[in-house]
Protein backbone atom coordinates (compact mmCIF):
# COMPACT_ATOMS: atom_id res chain seq x y z
CA UNK A 1 0.00 0.00 0.00
CA UNK A 2 1.76 3.16 -1.02
CA UNK A 3 -0.16 6.86 0.40
CA UNK A 4 0.04 10.28 -0.79
CA UNK A 5 0.20 13.20 1.77
CA UNK A 6 -1.04 16.20 0.23
CA UNK A 7 -0.65 19.62 1.61
CA UNK A 8 -1.08 23.36 0.60
CA UNK A 9 1.76 25.67 1.18
CA UNK A 10 2.37 29.32 1.27
CA UNK A 11 4.55 31.53 -0.79
CA UNK A 12 8.12 32.65 -0.16
CA UNK A 13 8.00 36.80 0.47
CA UNK A 14 10.03 38.51 -2.41
CA UNK A 15 11.81 41.60 -0.87
CA UNK A 16 13.27 42.56 -4.26
CA UNK A 17 12.52 46.03 -5.89
CA UNK A 18 9.00 45.97 -8.33
CA UNK A 19 11.38 46.86 -11.21
CA UNK A 20 13.23 43.76 -10.55
CA UNK A 21 10.10 41.67 -9.98
CA UNK A 22 8.86 43.25 -13.32
CA UNK A 23 11.79 41.95 -14.99
CA UNK A 24 11.57 38.64 -13.61
CA UNK A 25 7.74 38.14 -14.89
CA UNK A 26 8.87 39.50 -18.08
CA UNK A 27 11.34 36.81 -18.78
CA UNK A 28 9.16 34.20 -17.17
CA UNK A 29 6.22 34.13 -18.62
CA UNK A 30 8.26 34.47 -21.90
CA UNK A 31 10.08 31.40 -21.23
CA UNK A 32 6.98 29.48 -19.97
CA UNK A 33 5.17 30.46 -22.69
CA UNK A 34 7.62 28.20 -24.83
CA UNK A 35 6.65 25.44 -22.46
CA UNK A 36 2.80 25.94 -22.70
CA UNK A 37 2.93 25.74 -26.44
CA UNK A 38 5.77 22.70 -27.04
CA UNK A 39 5.20 19.68 -28.00
CA UNK A 40 5.91 16.32 -25.90
CA UNK A 41 9.09 15.56 -27.22
CA UNK A 42 10.49 18.79 -26.97
CA UNK A 43 9.77 19.04 -23.69
CA UNK A 44 12.70 16.43 -22.96
CA UNK A 45 14.95 18.70 -23.27
CA UNK A 46 13.35 22.04 -22.87
CA UNK A 47 12.31 21.60 -19.15
CA UNK A 48 16.59 21.65 -18.58
CA UNK A 49 17.36 24.55 -21.16
CA UNK A 50 14.73 27.07 -20.30
CA UNK A 51 15.10 26.89 -16.03
CA UNK A 52 19.42 27.16 -16.75
CA UNK A 53 18.04 30.35 -19.14
CA UNK A 54 15.60 31.48 -15.62
CA UNK A 55 18.75 31.58 -13.16
CA UNK A 56 20.98 32.31 -16.08
CA UNK A 57 19.31 35.65 -16.96
CA UNK A 58 17.60 36.32 -13.19
CA UNK A 59 20.68 36.41 -11.00
CA UNK A 60 19.01 37.98 -8.14
CA UNK A 61 15.78 35.17 -8.75
CA UNK A 62 14.58 33.98 -4.82
CA UNK A 63 16.40 30.71 -5.01
CA UNK A 64 19.90 31.93 -5.96
CA UNK A 65 19.12 34.62 -3.08
CA UNK A 66 18.44 32.06 -0.63
CA UNK A 67 21.42 29.85 -1.46
CA UNK A 68 23.55 33.19 -1.22
CA UNK A 69 21.82 34.01 2.63
CA UNK A 70 22.88 31.37 4.92
CA UNK A 71 20.46 32.67 7.70
CA UNK A 72 17.24 33.14 5.34
CA UNK A 73 18.25 29.63 3.89
CA UNK A 74 18.67 28.00 7.17
CA UNK A 75 15.60 29.34 8.11
CA UNK A 76 13.64 27.93 5.06
CA UNK A 77 15.16 24.35 5.72
CA UNK A 78 14.02 24.79 9.31
CA UNK A 79 10.34 24.74 8.68
CA UNK A 80 10.68 22.43 6.47
CA UNK A 81 12.27 19.88 8.74
CA UNK A 82 9.60 20.48 11.25
CA UNK A 83 6.97 18.44 8.65
CA UNK A 84 9.61 15.95 7.32
CA UNK A 85 11.60 14.97 10.46
CA UNK A 86 7.80 13.20 11.19
CA UNK A 87 8.34 10.74 8.28
CA UNK A 88 12.35 10.00 8.34
CA UNK A 89 14.28 8.09 10.12
CA UNK A 90 17.91 6.67 9.68
CA UNK A 91 17.04 4.03 7.32
CA UNK A 92 14.55 6.37 5.49
CA UNK A 93 15.71 6.36 1.38
CA UNK A 94 14.20 9.98 0.51
CA UNK A 95 13.66 11.11 -2.82
CA UNK A 96 13.08 15.13 -3.76
CA UNK A 97 11.68 15.97 -6.78
CA UNK A 98 12.42 19.59 -8.06
CA UNK A 99 15.11 20.03 -4.67
CA UNK A 100 15.87 23.59 -6.14
CA UNK A 101 19.23 24.37 -4.50
CA UNK A 102 19.22 21.50 -2.45
CA UNK A 103 19.81 22.55 0.68
CA UNK A 104 16.95 20.78 2.40
CA UNK A 105 18.20 17.99 0.97
CA UNK A 106 21.74 17.87 2.06
CA UNK A 107 20.01 18.31 5.71
CA UNK A 108 17.85 15.37 5.28
CA UNK A 109 21.09 13.28 3.79
CA UNK A 110 22.43 14.05 7.20
CA UNK A 111 19.84 11.75 8.97
CA UNK A 112 19.24 9.23 6.70
CA UNK A 113 20.36 6.30 4.47
CA UNK A 114 20.39 7.78 0.78
CA UNK A 115 19.30 11.03 -0.61
CA UNK A 116 17.86 11.03 -4.68
CA UNK A 117 17.38 14.59 -5.45
CA UNK A 118 15.92 14.65 -9.05
CA UNK A 119 15.60 17.99 -10.95
CA UNK A 120 15.42 19.19 -14.51
CA UNK A 121 18.33 21.97 -13.74
CA UNK A 122 21.77 21.42 -11.94
CA UNK A 123 22.67 25.33 -12.33
CA UNK A 124 21.81 26.20 -8.86
CA UNK A 125 24.15 23.46 -7.44
CA UNK A 126 27.24 24.05 -8.77
CA UNK A 127 29.96 23.73 -7.12
CA UNK A 128 28.16 22.44 -3.92
CA UNK A 129 29.92 19.63 -2.46
CA UNK A 130 27.92 16.59 -1.97
CA UNK A 131 27.87 14.43 0.46
CA UNK A 132 28.59 10.14 -0.17
CA UNK A 133 24.85 9.19 0.53
CA UNK A 134 23.69 11.96 -1.77
CA UNK A 135 22.74 11.45 -5.78
CA UNK A 136 21.59 15.10 -8.08
CA UNK A 137 19.81 13.63 -10.85
CA UNK A 138 18.58 15.71 -13.66
CA UNK A 139 15.62 14.99 -15.34
CA UNK A 140 13.45 15.62 -18.19
CA UNK A 141 10.78 16.75 -16.05
CA UNK A 142 8.74 13.51 -16.43
CA UNK A 143 11.31 10.81 -15.26
CA UNK A 144 12.16 9.47 -11.98
CA UNK A 145 15.68 7.83 -13.21
CA UNK A 146 16.06 5.74 -9.72
CA UNK A 147 15.45 2.07 -8.68
CA UNK A 148 11.58 1.20 -8.45
CA UNK A 149 10.20 0.10 -5.28
CA UNK A 150 13.05 1.75 -3.49
CA UNK A 151 11.73 5.20 -1.67
CA UNK A 152 10.34 5.08 1.35
CA UNK A 153 9.33 8.93 1.15
CA UNK A 154 9.28 11.08 -2.01
CA UNK A 155 8.74 14.77 -1.46
CA UNK A 156 8.26 17.78 -3.62
CA UNK A 157 7.54 21.62 -2.82
CA UNK A 158 5.92 23.46 -5.46
CA UNK A 159 6.75 21.02 -7.65
CA UNK A 160 3.73 19.71 -9.75
CA UNK A 161 2.21 23.36 -10.71
CA UNK A 162 5.44 23.96 -12.89
CA UNK A 163 4.83 21.00 -15.36
CA UNK A 164 3.35 20.84 -18.44
CA UNK A 165 -0.69 19.68 -17.38
CA UNK A 166 0.39 16.53 -19.96
CA UNK A 167 3.39 15.43 -18.54
CA UNK A 168 2.21 15.33 -14.62
CA UNK A 169 0.01 12.65 -14.66
CA UNK A 170 3.24 10.70 -16.58
CA UNK A 171 5.66 11.89 -13.64
CA UNK A 172 2.96 11.25 -10.57
CA UNK A 173 3.34 7.29 -12.49
CA UNK A 174 7.04 7.32 -11.98
CA UNK A 175 6.91 8.69 -8.53
CA UNK A 176 4.63 5.80 -7.54
CA UNK A 177 6.59 3.19 -9.15
CA UNK A 178 10.04 4.85 -7.47
CA UNK A 179 8.20 3.82 -3.72
CA UNK A 180 8.78 0.81 -1.69
CA UNK A 181 5.50 -0.44 -0.48
CA UNK A 182 4.36 0.93 2.25
CA UNK A 183 6.18 4.61 1.04
CA UNK A 184 4.62 7.90 0.77
CA UNK A 185 4.63 10.95 -1.20
CA UNK A 186 4.34 14.14 0.41
CA UNK A 187 3.21 17.15 -2.24
CA UNK A 188 3.05 20.70 -1.03
CA UNK A 189 1.44 22.82 -3.72
CA UNK A 190 -0.64 26.02 -3.84
CA UNK A 191 -4.34 26.13 -4.20
CA UNK A 192 -5.67 27.32 -7.52
CA UNK A 193 -8.31 28.91 -5.82
CA UNK A 194 -6.51 31.77 -3.81
CA UNK A 195 -3.98 32.22 -6.91
CA UNK A 196 -2.18 32.89 -8.97
CA UNK A 197 0.81 32.22 -6.93
CA UNK A 198 3.98 32.33 -9.42
CA UNK A 199 5.43 35.28 -10.16
CA UNK A 200 2.27 36.76 -12.15
CA UNK A 201 0.58 36.86 -8.94
CA UNK A 202 1.44 40.89 -9.45
CA UNK A 203 0.11 41.15 -12.68
CA UNK A 204 -2.07 38.46 -13.58
CA UNK A 205 -5.53 36.99 -12.88
CA UNK A 206 -4.43 33.82 -14.05
CA UNK A 207 -0.56 31.84 -13.14
CA UNK A 208 1.41 32.90 -16.62
CA UNK A 209 4.57 32.34 -15.34
CA UNK A 210 6.39 29.27 -14.52
CA UNK A 211 2.99 27.36 -12.44
CA UNK A 212 1.96 25.94 -16.12
CA UNK A 213 -1.07 24.94 -14.02
CA UNK A 214 -2.25 25.16 -10.58
CA UNK A 215 -4.70 22.85 -9.01
CA UNK A 216 -7.58 22.51 -6.35
CA UNK A 217 -7.54 19.54 -3.90
CA UNK A 218 -9.99 17.93 -5.67
CA UNK A 219 -8.23 17.95 -8.97
CA UNK A 220 -4.95 16.19 -7.59
CA UNK A 221 -7.07 13.43 -5.66
CA UNK A 222 -8.13 12.52 -9.22
CA UNK A 223 -4.78 12.37 -10.13
CA UNK A 224 -3.21 10.58 -7.44
CA UNK A 225 -6.25 7.80 -7.44
CA UNK A 226 -6.25 7.19 -11.05
CA UNK A 227 -2.12 6.16 -10.91
CA UNK A 228 -2.96 4.09 -7.47
CA UNK A 229 -1.99 5.83 -4.57
CA UNK A 230 -4.42 3.61 -1.93
CA UNK A 231 -4.63 6.58 0.83
CA UNK A 232 -4.95 10.69 0.67
CA UNK A 233 -4.93 12.93 4.06
CA UNK A 234 -5.05 16.24 3.12
CA UNK A 235 -3.28 18.91 5.14
CA UNK A 236 -3.36 22.76 5.12
CA UNK A 237 -0.80 25.48 6.61
CA UNK A 238 2.60 26.63 5.92
CA UNK A 239 6.29 27.12 7.32
CA UNK A 240 5.88 23.82 8.99
CA UNK A 241 3.00 23.92 10.91
CA UNK A 242 0.35 22.05 9.35
CA UNK A 243 -3.11 20.73 10.55
CA UNK A 244 -4.72 17.97 9.22
CA UNK A 245 -8.25 18.32 7.84
CA UNK A 246 -10.97 15.43 6.43
CA UNK A 247 -11.02 15.27 2.87
CA UNK A 248 -14.51 15.62 2.66
CA UNK A 249 -14.66 19.24 4.11
CA UNK A 250 -11.72 20.11 1.60
CA UNK A 251 -13.62 19.29 -1.26
CA UNK A 252 -17.01 20.02 -0.05
CA UNK A 253 -15.46 23.93 0.76
CA UNK A 254 -13.79 23.46 -2.48
CA UNK A 255 -16.76 23.22 -4.63
CA UNK A 256 -18.70 26.46 -2.74
CA UNK A 257 -15.25 28.41 -3.52
CA UNK A 258 -15.35 27.59 -7.21
CA UNK A 259 -19.48 28.38 -7.18
CA UNK A 260 -19.16 31.32 -5.54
Amino acid sequence: MKSIVKLFATTDEDNRSFERIEQQYAIEKDLASKLRNSKKEDRQYLYNHLYDQLFQKVSDHPQINRKNDPQASAKEVAQKMRLLQNFLDSGSIFLEIGPGDCQLALTVAKKVKKVYAVDVSQEIVENTDLPANFALIVSDGCTVPVAPNSVTIAYSNQLIEHLHPDDAIEQLRNIYKALAPGGSYLCLTPNKLSGPHDISKHFDEVATGFHLKEYTFTELSKLFVEVGFSKIKAYIGGQGIYLRFPVSIIKFSESIISKL
